[in-house]
C-alpha cells in the first residue's frame, strides 16, 4: 500500500502521540501502584490490566487518525515517543500528578472536616447529657 507523503508524516506524528499517550499512561499506573513492591501476583494482573488498556487505547488512537495502519516505522515511533515522553516530561508529570493528589486529599479531609463537625459535636453533646443523667 503506498501512502502520499503528508499520509506519511501524519502517520509518524500519530505514532509518536500514541507513544507519549503511553507513557502518561505508565506515569499514572506507577502513582496509582506506588513505588513499593506489593505482592508478585498482584502485580501480574495489575501488569496485564494495565498493558490490556493501554494496547486497547492505543489501538483505537491509531484506528481513528490513520485507518489502523501498522508498519515497522510505527513501532518504531511508538517507542521513540515512549523514550521521549520518559526522559524529557515524565519526572515533571509525576512532580505534578504526586502534588496534585497531595492538595486533592487535603481538600478532601478538610471538607469532610467541615462537613462532620455538626454531626460530631451533637454526638458530643449527647454523650455528655447522657453521661449526666447516668
Amino acid at each position: 500500500m503506498i501512502i502520499s507523503l503528508m499520509g506519511q508524516l501524519k502517520l509518524i506524528i500519530f505514532s509518536l502521540l500514541s507513544g507519549i499517550i503511553t507513557g502518561v499512561f505508565f506515569d499514572v499506573y506507577r502513582l496509582i501502584r506506588g513505588f513499593e513492591n506489593p505482592n508478585k501476583i498482584l502485580t501480574i494482573i495489575q501488569d496485564l490490566l494495565f498493558w490490556t488498556l493501554t494496547s486497547i487505547v492505543v489501538f483505537i488512537f491509531l484506528m481513528y487518525t490513520n485507518e489502523g495502519y501498522i508498519n515497522f516505522y510505527v513501532y518504531v515511533c511508538l517507542i521513540i515517543g515512549v523514550y521521549l515522553y520518559l526522559r524529557l516530561i515524565s519526572r515533571v508529570f509525576i512532580k505534578l500528578q504526586y502534588r496534585s493528589l497531595k492538595f486533592n486529599g487535603r481538600v478532601v479531609r478538610i471538607v469532610w472536616n467541615v462537613i462532620l463537625y455538626p454531626v460530631n459535636l451533637l454526638l458530643y453533646k449527647l454523650k455528655i447529657k447522657k453521661k449526666g443523667k447516668l
